[in-house]
């Protein structure tokens, strides 16, 4: 343990200083660290098989929460410090007050993400970190079995992304499309591999979000569009679907967070295995 005296110490960069394209060190990206914020979140990047550089954390947490991670972590340096300080490091209140560096792990391709999945999500220029990590959270809890995010959408591995999806992130497997393949080549890609599209849109020709003929397809990737402005046209051309969520009381739209709940417990396996668990109770 390194009791935190220096303000300046060039380790706790990470931590205080290096904005997030820092850590994402785009130039040498088999360098770049993500932050992981709680006990819960670095245990599932851990067990993940994340690479841990150096944890920071409130001096109670040492013999604490902290110490099963500490022990599993037991080579890197450990800077640790009273609450006050560590809001005055930080500049703002850490969550369960333990943080831990990591090296961001390679990316699968997108074969990868997709080998053996009946169900995918598809992430188009979604920006907010917020929702990012939000989606991930219904993706994994919800019945979906990848995600693939486009250029444009904010690095699942950004802090709050990280947080907000309660480490979801580590669970469910995911990567990104490459910048020129998407739509066309994309959506193409995503047929060679068996899957139908789903475009989540509110418009006059979309078929409901319950309509059977989405159940029955085998393969299916669910894509939803940035906030505000929804899924390109383009897009909205290729898919085989489009799909909407039935509104009430003159409500036009969901945020794409609430909006992917809806459509991975409707459309993802998480009804289906609800089903099966059901059926097997009762047998």
């Amino acid at each position: 343990m390194i009791k935190i005296t220096d303000f300046s110490d060039p380790h706790l960069d990470v931590y205080a200083r290096y904005t997030e394209n820092q850590l994402l060190n785009r130039h040498e990206p088999e360098k770049g660290i993500f932050i992981a914020e709680s006990p819960k979140v670095i245990e599932r990047a851990l067990d993940a098989g994340c690479v841990p550089i150096s944890f920071l954390m409130e001096e109670k947490h040492v013999e604490g929460e902290g110490r099963e991670l500490i022990r599993r972590c037991s080579r890197i340096p450990v800077y640790a410090a009273e609450f006050s300080v560590l809001t005055r490091l930080t500049g703002f209140a850490l969550t369960r007050g333990m943080l831990c560096a990591m090296y961001r792990p390679p990316l699968p391709s997108v074969q990868e993400v997709c080998r053996g999945k009946k169900r995918i999500a598809v992430l188009e220029r979604v920006v907010n970190p917020t929702n990012v990590g939000a989606i991930f959270r219904s993706a994994a809890a919800l019945g979906m079995e990848g995600v693939l995010l486009t250029a444009g959408c904010s690095n699942p591995l950004y802090r709050r992304a990280i947080r907000v999806s309660m480490g979801t992130v580590f669970q469910i497997p995911w990567t990104f499309l490459e910048e020129a393949s998407w739509p066309e080549e994309g959506i193409l890609k995503l047929r060679a591999m068996g899957f139908k599209t789903a475009a989540m849109a509110l418009k006059e020709d979309s078929v409901r979000m319950d309509d059977p003929i989405l159940k029955s397809e085998e393969r299916l990737a669910v894509i939803l569009g940035t906030e505000g402005d929804g899924l390109a046209g383009d897009t909205l051309a290729d898919c085989d679907y489009t799909v909407r969520i039935p509104m009430f009381h003159g409500v036009d739209s969901l945020n794409v967070a609430a909006a992917s709940a809806v459509a991975f417990w409707e459309l993802g396996l998480g009804k289906e295995k609800k089903e099966e668990g059901r059926k097997e109770e009762e047998r």
